[in-house]
């Protein structure tokens, strides 16, 4: 395999930072509410940002030190002054808006105004909330890091929540909140969002409490295959047994398999094609069938 590879000192702050916020993504969005101590309200929008602890609960935020004139953003100067932030999750019927609050605009005025969203008062901490947004954790903030002082420096804001808001509409049946009613945005890079919609999600079964037999348990021919793929192969692998001889052998008496096994084809291409089955199969969630397959297509061909 090539690569492009450089030592990011080789390059200018904006070129390094447009390759990492593209490669690194898509990033979830920090919608942080500051003020300051004369009781100015900031609100804006981070991507530098991720829950990091939930005993205890802990989320850090950047703002970094601008780019072109290396000055700090409101939002750092505000926790420096009042240790206290409020976090909205932003999802899509509120991400225009969202945007609009990056604007560079002076010192004291107010986001929440020029963005008509809700300011809704807090009950832990002194900034608001944003009322739109479908959660949101009220914080106090116990360290801020700077991690430079050159342009696009980050400034670690750790924060612990106090408080949890969740509008109950986001809430399923069950109680937990419900990744599809969320319809959650995180952003990209340059100008770039992406958004969380149901047919964007998929679901991977976690790795068994008991360990996978891993894909070097798979035969050679499985590991080499020109048609199962690295998430083929994984899921195959987080399997917690192999299958019987007889679970294998009795895939002889599938009519499928009988007219696979009785073209005449080469080995490689009877593989490809009962490769192609298992592949099947695993999208279809028979994944023992599927694994059973694969050891068949070893054995038998």
């Amino acid at each position: 395999m090539e690569y492009k590879s450089f030592d990011p000192k080789e390059l200018s702050q904006p070129e390094l930072h447009g390759y990492m916020l593209s490669a690194v993504a898509p990033r979830p969005i920090c919608f942080a509410s500051t003020i300051d101590k004369a009781g100015n309200v900031n609100l804006s929008p981070f991507s530098f940002f991720n829950v990091f602890s939930s005993n205890p609960p802990i989320m850090i935020f950047s703002p970094s030190r601008r780019g072109r004139d290396n000055t700090t953003k409101h939002s750092f100067e505000n926790v420096t002054e009042v240790p206290e932030v409020v976090i909205n999750i932003v999802n899509h019927p509120i991400v225009e808006q969202m945007s609009l609050s990056s604007t560079e605009y002076d010192k004291g005025v107010n986001e929440f105004v020029k963005t008509g969203l809700t300011p809704i008062k807090s009950e832990m901490v002194k900034p608001p909330r944003v009322g739109e947004s479908p959660v949101s954790f009220e914080c106090k903030v116990i360290e801020v890091k700077p991690l430079g002082d050159g342009p696009g420096a980050g400034n670690l804001v750790v924060s612990e929540v106090l408080r949890v808001h969740i509008r109950p509409e986001y809430l399923g049946a069950d109680g937990k909140l419900d990744s599809h009613k969320l319809d959650l945005v995180a952003r990209m890079g340059g100008s770039w969002y992406c958004r969380a919609t149901r047919d964007a999600m998929f679901e991977i079964p976690k790795p068994l409490q008991k360990k996978g037999i891993g894909v070097d348990a798979l035969p050679e021919s499985a590991r080499n295959s020109t048609v199962l793929t690295g998430n083929n192969l994984g899921r195959l692998g987080n399997v917690e047994s192999l299958p019987s001889e007889q679970e294998v052998n009795e895939l002889s008496y599938l009519n499928e398999i009988k007219v696979i096994v009785g073209s005449e084809l080469d080995r490689d291409h009877l593989i490809e094609l009962l490769h192609q089955k298992a592949q099947q199969w695993l999208n279809e969630g028979e994944v023992k069938k599927a694994l059973s397959l694969v050891l068949f297509a070893e054995q038998w061909v």
